[in-house]
């Protein structure tokens, strides 16, 4: 595919992005590789989404001036109050010939960045979240790289301050350990070819072949209008050693799916001609309330059962 020099660094990026999160989440990896297999080798990606720590300048900022910078446009705040977090989404800049690319190098992806709203957290919670933001001095300003070097930019934490941040937010000690890498990616179903672009079909293969799906809120994740479903796997885990030597399990990350149908007004269009734009645009609070806890204990004891 021919790109311009800036469209083919920014993909590049993304596809570095994309390949430290396939290699600590060996279920996404097979998601992919088995949706491949029956969707003649292409995957268009809905959209990419990263966690912050909302204090002195790590949080949705760090990372959303790569994206501006190469065209996507803020869009609406999303606030999640039990969960202290807001966010906000970003449109991908049109790039026709994107088209006919798969996984990083297809279409663009929304963006969705979210942040801790750590003065909102315990004193305690936050002197641990300030200690390492601080540790990370400018680390902030090269969000984008770490999240492409799969690096933390601030030193590993003790397990005893993990554990005491996850007690009062599982996304604290989420992001403590895991820093700015990619959070999940979302595989955009109805793009797909095959039987499986309906995300009923999609989730009962995935089932099908020994993956959990998050079961908060019900598998299926649907918006009040109906017209934007989604759902997603329970987050892998892998063994982390932290500052004082411990090892432990940590959770990574997930792979999520979503359905986006056609708006009412274009309900007439034939199936053929159907663009994005005509689909569902944005993101449901109530939806990706129940998809952050892809991550939670909850959801993660589910694995082992």
């Amino acid at each position: 595919m021919h790109m311009k020099g800036d469209e083919y660094f920014f993909c590049r990026a993304l596809e570095a992005m994309e390949k430290v999160y396939l290699n600590r989440n060996p279920t996404a990896k097979a998601i992919l590789e088995l949706v491949r297999s029956i969707d003649d080798d292409r995957i268009c990606y809905d959209h990419f989404a990263f966690r912050t720590f909302g204090v002195d300048g790590h949080g949705i900022d760090s990372l959303a001036k790569f994206f501006t910078d190469f065209g996507y446009v803020q869009r609406e705040e999303l606030r999640f109050t039990a969960k202290k977090l807001k966010a906000f989404w970003f449109s991908p800049p049109s790039i026709p010939h994107s088209d006919a690319g798969t996984s990083a190098f297809g279409p663009l992806p929304r963006i969705f960045i979210s942040e801790l709203l750590v003065d909102q957290m315990s004193p305690e919670a936050q002197k641990i979240i300030r200690k390492y933001t601080e540790l990370s001095g400018n680390g902030n300003n090269y969000a984008a790289l770490a999240s492409a070097l799969g690096t933390l930019t601030w030193k590993k934490p003790s397990f005893t301050e993990f554990q005491q941040l996850a007690r009062e937010s599982e996304y604290a000690a989420w992001t403590l350990v895991n820093g700015y890498a990619l959070n999940h990616v979302t595989i955009s179903t109805h793009r797909l070819k095959s039987h499986l672009r309906k995300i009923g079909n999609l989730n009962e293969f995935i089932v099908q072949n020994g993956f959990k799906l998050n079961s908060e809120g019900g598998v299926l994740k649907v918006s009040p209008d109906g017209l934007l479903l989604q759902s997603s796997t329970v987050a892998d885990s892998t063994s982390f050693q932290f500052s004082d030597g411990t090892i432990e399990s940590v959770p990574r990350s997930y792979i999520e799916f979503a359905e986006r149908l056609v708006l009412p007004e274009f309900k007439n269009i034939p199936e053929n001609e159907v663009k994005e734009f005509h689909r569902r645009d944005g993101f449901e609070v109530g939806n990706a309330d129940k998809i952050f806890e892809s991550t939670s204990k909850d959801q993660l004891n589910r694995r082992v059962v």
